[in-house]
């Protein structure tokens, strides 16, 4: 197939960028999307160009470095996909494809299609761990958890903190990365001991990154390679709240 490109060029964060036009003529549908940016890159390298730089690593929709907006959707048009996991079958001969990087106050832009993640890094530094001593692994049945509880922290816990939220919010808000890194926690009893400072911590870690509020779009579910649900947000909101209250009173006292 025959593709024509739209590609992001940016030297740095320091200076403006470009969409650049790029032909592909021969890319197998049987390719995945990075696959195809690879074999893009290669020719551009047997000529003499600089290649685009783009983030990978797994390549099996587990690690969250793929943070490519395809055609104006986060990962692109597949639902519960990640870029590494999109295949060219789902494009056409012929079709014309933007590819930008993740737009985001909180994203600044390194080079090209690669942006700095690491406001996602102060936000779980700020609380997304316990205290609670961990050592070897224990008896399945020592700490019971009823299994819909268990079941919802694992929903959570999916998150593989890729930012396709965030890049898909019109408020670059990081309320859904943020709520299923605590909610995990604070779904859980080795979590709970913990469960007020960490959402406090978390909150104002994700306020002070520079992300926006979440304003109910709904974007971020709709983008979100793990479908991880608003119902989250509408948890930690009440833990904060919940917590916010437990703080005033104890300072109170």
């Amino acid at each position: 197939m025959h593709l024509h490109l739209k590609i992001w060029r940016q030297k740095n964060g320091d200076q403006p960028g470009k969409f650049v036009s790029y032909e592909l003529p021969e890319v197998d549908e049987g390719s995945s999307f990075l696959e195809m940016l690879d074999i893009m890159n290669e020719q551009m390298v047997s000529k003499g160009e600089e290649p685009v730089a783009f983030d990978h690593d797994c390549r099996e929709g587990i690690c969250g470095m793929c943070s490519l907006v395809i055609n104006g959707e986060a990962h692109g048009p597949q639902r519960a996909t990640t870029a590494c996991q999109l295949h060219m079958r789902h494009f056409k001969d012929g079709d014309t494809i933007t590819i930008e990087p993740w737009r985001a106050k909180a994203f600044p832009v390194v080079k090209d299609l690669v942006v700095d993640r690491t406001a996602f890094d102060k936000v779980i530094q700020a609380g997304g761990f316990i205290t609670a001593r961990t050592g070897s692994a224990q008896d399945a049945n020592e700490v019971p958890i009823p299994k819909p509880v268990a079941d919802k922290a694992m929903d959570a816990a999916a998150c593989i903190g890729c930012g396709a939220c965030v890049a898909a919010c019109p408020n670059g808000s990081a309320m859904l990365f943020t709520s299923a890194k605590a909610g995990h926690l604070n779904l859980l009893p080795q979590g709970k001991a913990e469960k007020d400072e960490r959402t406090l911590k978390m909150v104002e870690a994700m306020d002070k990154a520079g992300f926006g509020n979440c304003t109910n779009y709904g974007e971020c579910q709709a983008v979100c390679p793990k479908e991880i649900t608003l119902d989250f947000i509408a948890k930690m909101n009440r833990d904060y709240a919940t917590a916010r209250v437990r703080k005033f009173f104890s300072k109170a006292c």
